[in-house]
């Protein structure tokens, strides 16, 4: 039987990353994606991953989920919460949305399962992360094991990025002909702004900086 995967894709760098990865392994006809609306100040983002599955021919969903914003307080849904730097910090910046990717991922076991899929495909990394918790290789696994016994089902939680830097992520994209894809259509910015972003937010000098990193290796390659 064909295999088939579902992607966990927000319309960001790493998860778009993921789609095309996923179109390269499986085929675009055997992929699916489902995305979350769940009152993020950067909503934008899910036109961008419309756009992208529209382009690459690939079937897209965006499932509702507004009570995480009506449970948590943080910087990603509540607008009167300035996006802080996170630098110094040693706890969970102001951007971590709790329980966020534990619902996110079970919500797509749900929708997976019923589309008989056991595939499913996330973009999280504990490389370059930004402090959250669930981005960690120990919570997928985890979780992986509870969603099985959950729903007596053989899932399979593929993680790509989750020992990738962000320069490697650029290189995946390029490996992939999907660099320019990316680099422009994407939305990563906790600001709502698509490609480049503010350039100020963490997320915007995370991906620059890998990004940087990965021109210049590639520079270095070159002499």
């Amino acid at each position: 039987m064909t295999k088939r995967v579902l992607v966990v894709l927000s319309g960001g760098q790493d998860s778009t990353t993921c789609l095309f990865l996923a179109i390269s392994r499986y085929g675009a006809g055997n992929v699916f994606a489902i995305g979350f609306d769940y009152g993020q100040r950067h909503k934008a983002e899910l036109e961008c991953a419309r756009d992208i599955c529209r382009q690459q021919q690939v079937h897209f969903e965006v499932i509702q989920t507004p009570i995480i914003n009506e449970l948590t307080s943080n910087a990603l849904t509540r607008g009167e919460i300035t996006v802080e730097s996170t630098e110094t910090k040693q706890d969970p910046p102001n951007t971590f949305v709790e329980g966020r990717n534990l619902l996110f991922l079970s919500y797509a076991a749900i929708y997976a399962k019923n589309q008989g899929i056991q595939h499913i495909m996330a973009g999280v990394s504990e490389t370059d992360f930004s402090g959250y918790p669930d981005c960690r290789d120990i919570f997928i696994k985890s979780l992986n094991v509870t969603l099985n016994l959950a729903m007596n089902y053989d899932f399979v939680l593929e993680t790509p990025l989750m020992w990738l830097n962000k320069a490697q992520v650029w290189q995946l994209a390029d490996e992939l002909d999907a660099l320019d894809i990316i680099k422009n259509q994407t939305l990563t910015c906790y600001n709502g702004i698509r490609g480049e972003g503010c350039k100020d937010c963490p997320a915007c000098t995370l991906r620059r900086k890998g990004y940087v990193e990965y021109l210049r290796g590639e520079m270095d390659c070159t002499k």
